[in-house]
């Protein structure tokens, strides 16, 4: 077991004894990725070694007060053509340094990353790309955007900019993308940080296994038939978008929090804004890999993996539940105080754990 994280405004952290548990309750059927999406709370997650794990490890993070942020680095920003989508692509530093790419979750953007950006911005050449409809990419026609589209889309800007092997820091739905890349391609990657990105605990993956497929395509082609109808939800202004990022997740900061509205929303000319995501995002796909096939990729996995959790996420927490000993070279670290959205909920603390894993 690791030693206990302390930072400059934290007293210090407790392991948790072997066998020791949270309880916690499981979340609904819905997908682990949305800024958009009712927070769901629970109570911490469990946090001892997980059966059969060998080298993966859990800490404990304690929650302390973030430091002051310097002023943000203006990144640039250019499109790049990838099957036939124009997406946004967002870089920070020296475009010669070693590159580093950030990809975020689902109904998000890559401003999302800002702060962990800039504190890498000095060392690497930072790249963050927005999702095909996400951000100021290009929306997809069809509204295809099922996990195999992203998947596709993530190798085509690989390939496109012509990257060396990279550490990579994926969030959510990003990092459950990021995973299953390098499931397929073990060589692309030098680090892999997985923030609460590996999709559905094996119990939510048993119950989609185990119901009944026919009805389930009913589902998802009527839950398609409604969001490839909806406009884009109009706020009155972004105050009142930040609210809803607030609901969310209640611990962002006021900073955060206009961060974050201001990079996820178009201002109409009458003040009202409007999120930049397409509103037919949403249905769950009603066909995935099989757990098997995503075990076999983890496995597949060459470099060190970090797995992140928050304490207070509704999320499973893979130490616990058997996914982390699929992996060759894994370590799950646990965030007290942190939802879903550790590297903002916990971000001085998540950002030296990173900065310390990619060395």
């Amino acid at each position: 077991m690791g030693l206990p994280f302390r930072s400059r405004h934290s007293g210090g952290g407790r392991n948790l004894g072997r066998g020791e548990r949270r309880s916690r309750q499981e979340p609904p059927e819905i997908p682990a990725f949305s800024l958009w999406l009712k927070f769901i709370p629970s109570a911490c997650l469990a946090g001892s070694r997980g059966a059969g794990m060998t080298r993966e490890r859990e800490r404990l993070y304690r929650p302390g007060r973030s430091s002051t942020p310097p002023p943000m680095i203006e990144p640039r920003t250019h499109m790049l053509a990838v099957r036939r989508l124009q997406l946004n692509i967002v870089e920070w530093g020296d475009p010669d340094a070693p590159p580093l790419i950030l990809q975020h979750g689902g109904r998000d953007h890559a401003r999302n990353w800002d702060w962990v950006a800039n504190a890498f911005a000095a060392d690497y050449r930072v790249i963050a790309p927005d999702l095909r409809g996400h951000g100021d990419s290009q929306w997809s026609n069809d509204g295809a955007y099922e996990m195999i589209d992203y998947l596709d889309d993530f190798a085509g800007i690989v390939a496109a900019l012509d990257l060396p092997p990279c550490p990579m820091i994926g969030h959510s739905l990003g990092g459950n993308i990021v995973t299953r890349f390098l499931g397929l391609y073990p060589d692309r990657a030098t680090r892999l940080i997985s923030i609460e990105g590996l999709g559905d605990s094996p119990e939510a993956a048993a119950r989609r296994a185990a119901a009944d497929p026919l009805e389930t395509l009913r589902v998802w082609i009527a839950r398609r038939a409604e969001t490839t109808a909806r406009t884009p939800r109009a706020f009155a202004d972004r105050a009142a978008l930040a609210a809803r990022l607030r609901a969310a997740d209640p611990r962002l900061d006021d900073a955060t929090l206009d961060h974050l509205a201001i990079h996820a929303a178009h201002a109409d000319p009458d003040g009202t804004v409007r999120p930049k995501h397409d509103p037919a995002l949403g249905p769950t796909s009603p066909v995935d890999l099989a757990q098997a096939t995503k075990e076999r990729m983890w496995a597949a996995i060459a470099c060190p993996v970090l797995l992140v959790y928050g304490a207070e996420s509704w999320a499973s927490n893979p130490a616990v539940d058997g996914r982390a000993s699929h992996f060759r070279d894994a370590r799950v670290e646990l965030f007290e105080g942190a939802g879903h959205w550790v590297h903002h909920d916990r971000r001085d603390a998540f950002i030296a754990l990173a900065r310390e894993f990619l060395g």
